[in-house]
């Protein structure tokens, strides 16, 4: 009985490493292939606006400009959507600026997706 009992203890001591011991199994290459795929994961192609989609975002920045009401942005940025919530202050062919409680921010134009009104 007592070897029984010592045989228990020693295999409750063993402690596993985890993934610590498989490092020493991966080449460099590996791991930089599994971070860029990590990375890629969930990144969205930049979509491509049309007329129509150009013109109502048009109007939307107008009235919001004139307004001055509270609008969420849509902004394409590095693969994936970002939203901003703000008031638009300012706009040219370059970049849309915006103020919320943080301060001023700036949006490139070209990765402006959508401006809709919360008011």
């Amino acid at each position: 009985m007592r070897k029984i009992n010592r045989a228990m203890q020693l295999q409750g001591d063993i402690k596993d490493r985890g993934n610590i011991k498989w490092t020493s199994l991966f080449l460099p290459e590996h791991v930089k292939a599994m971070r860029e795929w990590n990375e890629s994961i969930g990144k969205v192609d930049k979509p491509l606006l049309d007329e129509f989609d150009l013109q109502i975002l048009q109007e939307e920045l107008e009235i919001a400009i004139q307004t001055a009401n509270e609008v969420r942005i849509k902004e394409w940025k590095d693969g994936k959507f970002v939203f901003h919530r703000g008031i638009i202050i300012g706009a040219n062919s370059q970049k849309l600026t915006y103020e919320d409680p943080f301060g001023k921010h700036d949006i490139c134009a070209t990765n402006l997706m959508e401006i809709m009104s919360l008011e």
